[in-house]
């Protein structure tokens, strides 16, 4: 019988704020109703940005609201291995390719190729990632990498698209951002062909997700709305890979006085700060409507 399993993935880039409470605190109260397991997991791919102070923080941050997790706890950066290995059988398909082009020169290129009409963005609203990369030959491409031209590691959407038969779901037990929920279609091709890996880190957030999320056995995937389109692509490679499929709940955002998402760099909404001005955990609770 497989037991229900849940799991928190902050990145210690900065101090939790009550968005990150929410979302540890919803994931252990579903993870104790439902009688599972629940995970932390430390998202630490960005070895320039992450901290082991900032870990520690989490660590601190977790405890005094009371919750509880199973260790060891899994940290990405002691994992590139399986991130390597999952992009490898994504380059040996033919389904990735090195994108060569500098964000400024995308811009250019777009620039140029697009006058007078509208450039496709993604559900985050940047400009999809021009298709010049993708058609170069494959001599080209090796003789760049050879030279150490720096490049990517992107998704070929569309040859992606047709290694998979049928639709591609989800099961949503929250809600999407137009009220999306029980079984929701998958629709990766919305993204362009997205990044999988970059020269200063092994792998991007969308491949080491599905990857850790499949080796830590993770049947219930509790995340904030904000990443609900993302869930698309983590679908899509999720099928490449052959990997479980998890159900997923998005939940609201703790948003700021501005009606903003919050941010890292907000100090009244961190965790620590308030805990120093005298907050309870309980305080925390009714802040974040739990």
């Amino acid at each position: 019988m497989t037991v229900p399993t849940f799991r928190f993935a902050p990145s210690p880039n900065g101090e939790l704020h009550l968005g990150h409470a929410c979302s540890a605190l919803l994931n252990a109260r579903m993870a104790d109703e439902a009688g599972g397991r629940f995970l932390l997991r430390i998202e630490d791919i960005d070895t320039e940005r992450c901290t082991p102070e900032y870990e520690r923080g989490i660590f601190a941050d977790l405890s005094w609201l009371g919750i509880a997790w199973e260790k060891p706890v899994r940290r990405q950066s002691e994992h590139f291995d399986d991130y390597g290995e999952a992009l490898r059988r994504l380059i040996d398909e033919d389904i990735v390719y090195p994108a060569f082009m500098s964000r400024g020169e995308a811009r250019a290129w777009i620039a140029e190729e697009a006058t007078g009409e509208t450039w496709p963005r993604d559900p985050d609203g940047a400009p999809l990632y021009p298709p010049r990369d993708r058609t170069l030959s494959e001599r080209e491409r090796r003789a760049r990498m050879d030279a150490s031209a720096p490049f990517t590691w992107r998704l070929d959407m569309a040859a992606a698209m047709e290694h998979v038969s049928g639709a591609i779901e989800w099961q949503e037990t929250g809600a999407g951002p137009e009220g999306e929920t029980g079984v929701v279609r998958a629709r990766p091709e919305a993204w362009g062909d997205v990044v999988l890996a970059r020269r200063d880190t092994p792998a991007s957030y969308n491949l080491c997700v599905v990857v850790d999320d499949a080796i830590q056995g993770i049947t219930d995937v509790v995340r904030g709305r904000d990443l609900f389109h993302a869930t698309s692509v983590h679908r899509l490679l999720q099928e490449l890979l052959g990997l479980p499929v998890p159900i997923y709940h998005h939940h609201d955002l703790v948003l700021g006085d501005d009606g903003r998402k919050l941010s890292k760099s907000r100090r009244d909404t961190a965790l620590r700060s308030l805990r120093e001005a005298g907050a309870m955990p309980d305080d925390i609770r009714r802040m974040v409507g739990l």
